[in-house]
């Protein structure tokens, strides 16, 4: 318990600097803008959509069913609401569990001495885990893992309690409930199962390759061909309702996101999947370079037999290769338990039995675990737990690090991603207990007690560096804007464009400006950066240069239905209606399929809409402005926000005098924000002209009060007044209005129409002055 302990608290003290971090990267989308994390939302929508909040049925989904997770997100938020440090904190205390169970499942193998302490260090420390715990999202597989080892420790008692207890059916009920949970924490959680069978055939019954078709055959052991039967049926039925559940599709990815799979060479497809796992190992044996992204041409690539880059292949599958010769060959008569040499299966010097395999020549099948019950009688074996030997362990850490990392490999499908290191939270375990066994394998080896001190040291000096790292590494992890910066190197594209973002979050538009052209420069098709360029020129009045990236953002993507919106704004605003028209058209035919953000997509249609029905309005075709309002109505996405939709729609109806509609929509957009200014206003008039003239009143002076800054406001309770005669408030309140919005021509040219009325002559003519420098053109009346 106490090496349990231990390495859950060295995982705990690690990461307890991230728990100041923000939200980062992808924990925008599956937090912050996620609706199915909000109270409103029906919980049970969380099992009907994908890990973004997409329908999982939509071919815009990434078919990514991570229930769990989400469910443990919406508790988040239920509890903290958007305050990270709930957040992180859970997945701290998971990767501590998580830790923990590890250890436990390390000593079964290794048994109850420093070498299991090895392995529990190594895996708390390891800093290919950051990105898993330190990015909220990454939580899917931290989740994941700690069923996934449950799973497989139910199994193993399963194994060990087999045929001696009526109980033994209860852990594997257990085992199976365990994986179905761990793959609705994330999709890799069913390949524990797979891990289960090969611990149950050559872990626990020490079968080589050669004996398990003769096992099958002559049907040596029933129990453990139902077992590896069971695992088999529950396997496949997990995986064909996953797929059924997900509309029995495919996801579809962007060709930015995995560049091989969309590459036509089958030759460079083949030889960049074949790399990718070297890949991933390195970076797990060195971690040195770390990112939050490796899509694009983070790992550009191989084209040719010639790459340099295949070398590292061939010598990843061969050492493979020869690790899976050495754990499966036949078996020797040498043995070693916990670093004590032993030979014969003769017990060691810490209690421990190592069983010997000289008793598996003849094929004869016997667990290596404890005791038990054959024809009633007990045999005459030892009670304590016998530890597997390092053929067997070398073999189950193999599996551990092979088979969870399978659906990652574009075997079976492609994936949406080159690299991603937290994937590699489950199948690092099998490599620090590769590496731990390893270690031990060698000090069992040498003689020279020099030698023995100098394999120890190296190994433990190997967790403090990866401690170190992972300290070093939740640095980059605190904000957006060191993330990114920390992610130039290796992706450079991806990492200037989202850098620009955050930088103009920051009101630094030169720099934001500088960082999207940077990514642009290393990937000028970059639709997203063209458009986010292009907004940042928007907001600052370059109109022209503006509309060129709009231009270009949708040449690199047709369906990117936000340019053509703000093309559409663009052109409006310049008075060339007609083009802004047709924009908007074009953009509310798009539609949203496989889209990889179908809900940001209908909130740009629904926006289009309401902007063209707002062109409609203005050339005073009331009535095809209402027919496009109730287009984007019927558009409209859950997370929309409906109180100026709401509102023009009661503005077009008071035009064509259908007062009663008028009011209905006005109430709708007070609804939906009881804040909403322009409603106020639009809606007070609406009381004025039928008569209702105190209700009024109280909704002009609710406007100014939510904003006494808002010139506007005291413009439209000024002409109130004037109508009732109230001429000398009137005339305060037009004043006040023509100070606060002195650059407005609409409000100066009225203050000094109302001034006139009240006979403030005087004061009429400093606003009439005004208004004819804010438009020269404008014959003043």
């Amino acid at each position: 318990m106490i090496a349990e302990l231990v390495s859950s608290a060295l995982g705990l003290a690690l990461y307890l600097n991230t728990l100041s971090a923000d939200f980062c990267y992808d924990d925008s989308r599956a937090i912050k803008t996620n609706q199915d994390l909000l109270p409103e939302t029906p919980w049970t929508h969380i099992f009907y959509n994908d890990f973004w909040g997409t329908l999982l049925t939509h071919s815009g989904s990434h078919k990514s069913y991570r229930p769990l997770c989400t469910l443990s997100f919406r508790l988040n938020h239920a509890i903290g609401g958007l305050n990270p440090w709930s957040y992180h904190l859970v997945n701290v205390l998971l990767h501590a569990a998580v830790t923990g169970l590890f250890t436990s499942f390390s000593k079964i193998l290794l048994g109850d001495g420093y070498w299991t302490f090895m392995a529990g260090l190594m895996f708390a420390s390891h800093p290919i885990h950051t990105e898993a715990v330190a990015g909220i999202v990454g939580r899917a597989d931290v989740g994941a893992s700690l069923f996934f080892l449950l799973s497989l420790l139910c199994y193993m008692k399963h194994c060990s309690t087999r045929g001696a207890s009526a109980r033994t059916w209860g852990w594997f009920l257990g085992t199976g409930l365990c994986a179905g949970c761990s793959m609705l924490w994330k999709e890799q959680g069913v390949t524990v199962l797979a891990v289960s069978a090969v611990y149950d055939v050559f872990v626990f019954h020490r079968l080589k390759m050669k004996q398990i078709l003769p096992t099958i055959y002559k049907r040596k052991n029933l129990s453990l061909f139902l077992s590896i039967s069971l695992l088999t049926f529950w396997g496949t039925s997990l995986l064909g309702a996953r797929l059924y559940w997900m509309g029995n599709k495919p996801p579809s990815f962007s060709n930015s996101d995995n560049p091989a799979a969309d590459s036509d060479s089958l030759l460079a497809r083949t030889l960049t999947f074949f790399y990718l796992p070297t890949k991933n190992l390195w970076l797990l044996l060195c971690p040195d370079t770390l990112s939050f992204d490796w899509s694009m041409d983070a790992v550009p690539l191989l084209k040719t037999i010639c790459d340099w880059r295949n070398l590292h292949t061939v010598a990843f599958y061969t050492g493979l290769l020869l690790l899976a010769y050495y754990g499966l060959k036949s078996p020797s008569v040498e043995g070693e338990c916990n670093g004590k040499f032993v030979t014969n299966g003769k017990q060691n010097a810490n209690g421990h039995s190592c069983h010997s395999e000289v008793e598996y020549r003849n094929s004869e099948i016997k667990p290596s675990f404890p005791s038990k019950v054959e024809n009633g009688i007990k045999n005459n074996v030892s009670e304590r737990t016998r530890l597997p030997s390092t053929e067997n362990i070398v073999v189950l850490s193999l599996s551990l690090l092979i088979i969870p990392f399978v659906p990652a490999t574009n075997l079976f499908f492609y994936v949406g991603f080159v690299i991603a290191e937290r994937v590699l939270y489950i199948p690092s375990m099998g490599f620090c207990l590769l590496i731990t066994v390893g270690a031990r394998a060698l000090y069992v080896k040498v003689q020279k007690r020099f030698l023995k001190s100098l394999i120890f040291y190296a190994t433990a000096t190997l967790i403090v560096f990866y401690g170190l790292k992972t300290a070093i590494r939740n640095g980059d992890w605190q904000n957006e804007e060191m993330l990114y910066r920390s992610g130039i190197k290796v992706n450079p594209a991806k990492a200037w464009g989202n850098l620009g973002n955050v930088l103009k979050s920051q009101s630094k538009i030169s720099e934001a400006e500088s960082a999207y052209r940077n990514a642009l420069y290393y990937r000028s098709n970059m639709a997203d950066m063209l458009y986010n360029l292009g907004l940042l020129l928007q907001e600052n009045s370059r109109f022209a240069e503006a509309l060129h990236y709009y231009k270009l953002a949708i040449g690199s993507r047709p369906t990117l239905a936000s340019a053509y919106l703000n093309t559409g704004i663009i052109l409006m605003n310049q008075g060339k209606t007609e083009e802004a028209r047709r924009t908007f058209l074009k953009c509310s035919e798009i539609p949203d399929e496989n889209l990889k953000d179908p809900h940001a997509h209908k909130s740009s249609v629904t926006s289009c809409l309401y902007n063209l029905g707002k062109l409609y309005h203005e050339q005073g075709h009331y009535e095809d402005a209402l027919s496009v309002y109730k287009e984007a109505i019927q558009k409209m996405p859950r997370q929309f926000a409906p109180q100026s939709l709401y509102n023009m729609m009661g503005e077009a109806y008071m035009r064509l005098s259908k007062l009663p509609e008028a009011e209905h929509w006005y109430m709708e957009s007070l609804r939906s924000k009881t804040d909403h200014i322009p409603a106020h206003l639009t809606y007070g008039k609406l009381l004025a002209l039928t008569g209702r003239k105190s209700e009024a009143e109280k909704f002009f002076l609710k406007a100014i009060e939510l904003d006494p800054t808002k010139g506007n406001c005291y413009m439209h309770y000024g002409q109130f007044l004037l109508e009732e005669a109230r001429l000398i408030e009137a005339a305060e309140m037009a004043k006040k209005a023509a100070e606060l919005d002195s650059t407005e021509f609409d409000v100066v040219f009225n203050a000094a129409h109302m001034l006139r009325q009240a006979s403030l002559n005087e004061a009429a003519e400093k606003y009439y002055d005004l208004a004819a420098k804010l438009r020269p053109n404008m014959r003043q009346i």
